[in-house]
């Protein structure tokens, strides 16, 4: 696994947690849930490519 992904899923976080804090101080609550939301989304759709370059080194391993 790529020490890289690791800085930008943590990157994001970081800044989805200050653009969060950021956005709740000034009364926007409803943008601050969307930002976090927007971040999580973001997260997962690189964690599904991880998934599916295991799952395919697994097909090929095993010749499925």
């Amino acid at each position: 696994m790529n020490v890289d992904l690791i800085f930008r899923i943590a990157g994001i976080g970081v800044l989805v947690s200050v653009l969060g804090q950021v956005l709740t101080r000034t009364g926007r609550e409803d943008m601050a849930m969307l930002t976090t939301l927007a971040g999580l989304v973001v997260v997962l759709l690189m964690v599904v490519g991880l998934i599916s370059q295991l799952f395919q080194s697994v097909r090929s391993i095993f010749s499925l």
